[in-house]
């Protein structure tokens, strides 16, 4: 660890004049696929636009990304209004009036409301044409009936308590099975896809099997991204991250984790020495090596993570547990480590705070995969400048205290 003696944290000041040097604002409308984006255009005028896509705060719905992923891989013009999950907070009245169910996602299209994942990309195909090949066809029907079973057998090893170990051994050998069988149908094709080319078939995959891939890891010791056992599966995970579409929705262990075991009723730990190893690697914030991507760090992952906490600094403040002047100057220590390399001692007792936001760094809501990394990585070794100190846990029972007024747009 580098000297901290005799390094000043940098003000507000310098930090803004440093970070605003070397950040633009991004094209939301144009650009690469981002969670901030509240109307997605592809070079087209806002009169284009019969699509308005109802999804959560925090990026954490996944059949809300099944249908931002077709969106944006079909590049329709589209506008997004954000709603709260149930399980993390009161479903906004407004749309309990539009949506009587409450249920996400939900689609406007041509002014008709439309519910169901699989119903809105049917209706988008009917709209649009489909992504290289249509739900209905008798392939992609019969790899989403394979991904259902996957994840009915992921469910069954994750959120229910074993009674035994030889329960517990069932559980993973049938999910073993089951990813194996999806293997083998990678196997099929000549690409790393499961067709011969990016498809709906992939768009349907992919939220839960990321989420298998974080969850498994966390609570049961097991990874699902194995070239040895699922070589092709593995290959799948690289090909998909080729896609500047997937990488703009994608998330990473620490954030699934957390935000699962109130979608799921809980998660299960099978308490392993390999599970509570690759429990304690995955909130430690600081290993690098998690097997949950593997796109490689741009030059600009730091000062992307500086420019967020630049852009929010009065609401980080706001919410956090610590007093505001203590956690004002811990932040500038935090940002003084990610623009210099420099450690600078926070504030007795802000410890406790810079681990509270820690915590509740969401990808990719927040940020992208490697800048929320490196802002994790910076608050916790500054935090342990100052001590030990952990903040209150997260409840395992609902999120609403992660109020998304305060870091939305």
């Amino acid at each position: 660890m580098m000297s901290v003696a005799k390094i000043l944290s940098l003000s507000w000041a310098q930090i803004s004049k440093t970070v605003l040097a070397r950040v633009t604002d991004p094209d939301l409308a144009t650009g690469p696929t981002s969670s901030q984006s509240r109307m997605r255009l592809f070079g087209q005028s806002e009169s284009a636009i019969r699509v308005t896509l109802y999804r959560d705060h925090h990026a954490w719905c996944p059949y809300c990304q099944k249908i931002w992923l077709f969106l944006e891989e079909k590049k329709i013009p589209y506008k997004v209004r954000k709603v709260t999950m149930f399980c993390y907070g009161e479903k906004e009245a407004w749309y309990k009036k539009l949506v009587p169910s409450g249920m996400l996602p939900a689609l406007e299209l041509d002014g008709k409301i439309i519910t169901e994942s699989d119903t809105i990309l049917q209706a988008l195909e009917k709209a649009y044409g489909p992504l290289h090949a249509s739900m209905t066809d008798k392939q992609v029907y019969a790899l989403r009936k394979l991904e259902r079973k996957l994840f009915n057998a992921w469910c069954r090893w994750l959120c229910y308590p074993s009674e035994s170990k030889e329960q517990e051994d069932q559980s993973r050998i049938n999910f073993i099975a089951h990813a194996k069988m999806v293997d083998s149908v990678l196997a099929e094709t000549e690409g790393p896809f499961f067709l011969s080319s990016f498809s709906v078939a992939d768009t349907v995959f992919i939220p839960y099997v990321e989420r298998m891939n974080a969850s498994l890891f966390y609570y049961k010791g097991f990874l699902l991204r194995d070239p040895e056992m699922f070589p092709n599966l593995s290959a799948w995970f690289d090909g998909i991250e080729t896609r500047e579409t997937y990488l703009g929705t994608q998330s990473d262990f620490h954030t699934h984790v957390h935000d699962l075991p109130p979608q799921m009723g809980g998660c299960f730990q099978n308490g392993s020495e390999e599970q509570k190893n690759c429990m304690e690697r995955v909130d430690s914030c600081t290993d690098f090596s998690l097997p949950e991507s593997g796109v490689q760090e741009g030059p600009d992952s730091k000062i992307v993570a500086a420019h967020r906490v630049l852009q929010f600094k009065e609401y980080i403040v706001k919410v956090n547990p610590c007093p505001d002047a203590d956690m004002d100057e811990a932040l500038r220590c935090v940002m003084t480590y990610l623009l210099q390399g420099d450690l600078v001692k926070p504030p007795p007792g802000s410890d406790s705070g810079l681990r509270y936001i820690k915590q509740r760094i969401n990808v990719p809501r927040d940020l992208p995969i490697w800048s929320a990394r490196r802002l994790r990585e910076a608050l916790e070794l500054t935090a342990q400048l100052a001590g030990s100190g952990q903040p209150p846990p997260i409840t395992e029972q609902h999120r609403r205290d992660q109020n998304p007024r305060n870091f939305g747009k």
